[in-house]
């Protein structure tokens, strides 16, 4: 039987020596926010640290961070924080970390650092960081890790082998294994052979493709999808994609070199990422190609192709201002839109709206779903196989997903012999011991999510998200009343307010005689009542009247004076 995590809070036993702890503090559950602790011996090693973007039911969250409770206490025991690749999703909640203890070495390779330190000093922190490539090895406290390249839709990405006497253990991060990429950097199928032959204890392997049949298609099939939309276009082409896509930025400058457009990057996160990426020799600019966002009006609509940021229906990312008429770019009819990404689960409807938007506008918009414009990052099931069989791992950790995710990956590690009890399907917070080549789920830590609302870290609790929504959705309404301290008689009031419930509000004429009688009738009732006591009168009566009456449910805000 599948080795499943636990649906109550268990507390784990204390940690012996020679054993080693995993526990996931995000990415069990989700896609984002990815995040484990490694323990040996007393000393902690982290690999990733990444932010989880809001949903709609989230109203004015702008990140989610991992919860680092379980780790507070013990910033000085961590050796490192090992990064396998540069997106948010990994390396987005480091600087969030740092800020509790700002020497914590950051370890991964030329193009991952250089992103972080660049997201470091919009928060004037400066990072100790080591650069590593594949096939190197470092000794970090009781861990020896050996880093592998892995083919992602990011350059440099890196999976990372730990050593410890307590056991052997893989961990993925992010990978595909597309056979021509664009950068000629493929997985290291024969480094993931010479680590099988000497044993993984424990796989840690990316789930977010599991559900998917066969094989990702190649990143250099779109190359010519996008030099025929290029083509055929005769106005302004908009491409959206992830700020840190630096391979599809490649073929989109490529495709305009090919048919005489020129390209400006609009986004602050684009121009940064894409400045960093070229400077290190990641993205190879053609000359004259690069035009500055400020410049566009003087180009016509014909040569000019603008990469953007929104592909996945942020708010305040460019692409949904220009789908809200709220940019300098005025998206109108003849315009092409290309969505150069996939969905990320949760934004369907932000995505949508925004598609909508630029429809309304005039513009033609070409997505994943009508033209191949994207493939994905991530390993699909017949890769996974192939991993499984080549590593032959005595343990399964699958990570990086929805739950529907880890168990498709879960089934894929069955079908290729390995022992159902040496499956671990876990969630955010479960606590796995590897020893003597055995690991096994034996508790949880409280887990949760952290909220970051503007300039606020963890102030913001599920219960003020749950107050936003019905605020959102179902209106306010407040009612002020004075009564007479002994009589219990209405001296003003009550007076009521709404918003977002009626635009008139006579429509409470007909509850004002119920609030009057309940609020006398609370007051001769008890000679020591409280205001409180008063005002969850009123509550109660309202609630019950606006329920009956219009089926809703606002928030009531009663305030009782008494005289």
């Amino acid at each position: 039987m599948t080795q499943t995590a636990m649906s109550r809070l268990v507390t784990p036993p204390e940690l012996t020596d020679g054993t080693m702890r995993i526990v996931p503090l995000g990415g069990l559950g989700e896609v984002g926010r990815n995040m484990a602790v490694f323990e040996l011996n007393g000393k902690l090693l982290i690999i990733d640290c990444g932010v989880l973007f809001p949903e709609e039911h989230q109203p004015g969250v702008d990140l989610i961070l991992p919860d680092f409770t379980y780790i507070e206490d013990r910033l000085d025991d961590i050796v490192a924080i090992v990064l396998t690749h540069g997106h948010e999703d990994h390396i987005g909640a480091v600087p969030y970390l740092l800020k509790r203890r700002a020497d914590i070495p950051l370890v991964g390779s030329q193009l991952t650092l250089a992103l972080i330190e660049a997201k470091l000093t919009e928060h004037r922190i400066k990072p100790y960081t080591l650069t590593v490539t594949e096939g190197q090895i470092e000794r970090l406290g009781p861990f020896e890790c050996e880093f592998v390249a892995v083919n992602h839709s990011i350059p440099d990405a890196l999976a990372v082998f730990l050593r410890t006497e307590a056991g052997n253990v893989l961990h993925t991060g992010d990978f595909k294994m597309d056979q021509l990429p664009l950068d000629g950097r493929i997985t290291d199928l024969r480094s993931f052979a010479r680590l099988g032959e000497e044993g993984v204890d424990l796989l840690m392997v990316d789930s977010t493709n599991a559900d998917v049949p066969g094989f990702t298609t190649a990143e250099r099939e779109i190359g010519p999808t996008l030099e025929g939309i290029f083509g055929s276009a005769d106005k302004r082409i908009i491409v959206a994609s992830f700020s840190s896509h630096v391979h599809r930025v490649q073929q989109v400058l490529d495709a305009a070199e090919k048919e005489g457009r020129q390209v400006a990057l609009v986004g602050r996160s684009m121009v940064r990422n894409m400045n960093i990426a070229a400077k290190l020799g990641y993205l190879s600019v053609p000359e004259g190609i690069l035009v500055d966002i400020k410049n566009v009006g003087n180009i016509p609509d014909h040569k000019i192709v603008l990469m953007c940021t929104g592909s996945q229906g942020e708010p305040m990312a460019a692409l949904s201002r220009m789908a809200n008429k709220d940019h300098r770019v005025d998206v109108g009819s003849g315009d092409t839109v290309i969505l150069a990404s996939s969905l990320i689960p949760g934004n369907e409807n932000a995505v949508f709206r925004v598609i909508n938007g630029l429809l309304k506008l005039g513009a033609e918009v070409i997505h994943k779903g009508s033209a191949t414009v994207h493939v994905s990052g991530h390993a699909a099931g017949g890769e996974l196989l192939y991993c499984y069989n080549i590593l032959q791992p005595a343990n399964v950790m699958p990570v990086h997903g929805e739950t529907r995710h880890l168990i498709a990956n879960a089934r894929l590690a069955a079908d290729t012999g390995i022992e159902k009890q040496n499956i671990l399907v876990t969630d955010d917070g479960s606590v796995v011991d590897l020893v003597g080549g055995k690991a096994r789920i034996v508790g949880e830590v409280d887990c949760g999510y952290v909220y970051v609302d503007g300039s606020t870290v963890g102030e913001i609790t599920d219960a003020d998200l749950k107050d936003r929504r019905i605020l959102g959705d179902e209106g306010f309404i407040s009612i002020i009343t004075v009564v007479n301290r002994s009589t219990g008689k209405i001296v003003t009031g009550p007076e009521i307010h709404a918003r977002g419930f009626a635009e008139d509000d006579t429509v409470f004429d007909e509850v004002i005689p119920k609030i009057n009688a309940a609020l006398e009738d609370a007051v001769m009732s008890s000679n020591d009542h409280t205001t409180h006591q008063l005002q969850q009168a009123v509550r109660r009566v309202v609630g019950t009247w606006v329920n009956k009456r219009y089926r809703r449910r606002p928030m009531i805000i009663p305030v009782v004076l008494e005289a």
